[in-house]
């Protein structure tokens, strides 16, 4: 007979995975804020592909573990959408590395350094808040959130004072629409990282 210890003790490997999947959408971040304080250098790419590689192995085997596994330390819908959370941190991040390869010569003035310092932030606290969900403690949970926010209002901040370069009369519509089209990736990414830290909130309020 299964002890009650045993039983609730299966499915602790989903916080290792959700924990691998965290560090591997900061890495990504951690990888774009140093290309962009040397934007005069080419940009190696290679760190984003391996990003995003560990981040789909560890999706992958979250998705097989919820197959296999019959018990799971929190529900299986809130496992599958943080998942999908932290999935798309490095992609988006991926993405705006991408372009910038290709179009850091027109983007010659423009310090994206700052920015992308924020979103380094933001991931960095997301990792610490899946980390500290297998604890499922709601207060240490509230004040990481709380950090998120202010982190998130900040980069809404600097963002918008790059919307300024746009409207400035010294570009292009050219210019104008690619700056806007980084902006936006670069504030969709930071937009993931909150959408992550407001499902892992979410359950340590369901749970705690």
């Amino acid at each position: 007979m299964f002890s009650l210890q045993t039983i609730f003790g299966q499915g602790k490997q989903f916080y290792s995975l959700l924990n691998d999947a965290a560090v591997a959408a900061h890495d990504s971040t951690v990888a774009l804020h140093e290309m962009l304080k040397s934007p005069t250098r080419t940009p190696a790419l290679e760190a984003f592909k391996l990003a995003r590689q560990r981040e789909r192995v560890a999706s992958d085997k979250i998705s097989q573990a919820l197959v296999d596994s019959f018990i799971t330390p929190i529900e299986r819908e809130d496992i599958e959408s943080l998942g999908s959370a932290l999935y798309k941190i490095p992609k988006q991040v991926e993405r705006f590395a991408d372009r910038f390869a290709l179009a850091r010569h027109r983007l010659e003035g423009i310090d994206f350094a700052p920015r992308a310092a924020m979103l380094e932030q933001a991931a960095q606290v997301v990792v610490q808040m899946v980390a500290e969900l297998q604890h499922l403690r709601l207060e240490p949970m509230k004040q990481l959130n709380d950090r998120l926010r202010v982190i998130e209002a900040e980069a809404d901040r600097l963002i918008l004072e790059l919307h300024r370069d746009i409207y400035s009369g010294r570009l292009d519509a050219a210019e104008m629409f690619l700056l806007k089209e980084f902006f936006e990736i670069l504030e969709k990414a930071i937009d993931r990282c909150r959408e992550a830290g407001v499902v892992a909130y979410s359950i340590a309020l369901k749970n705690s």
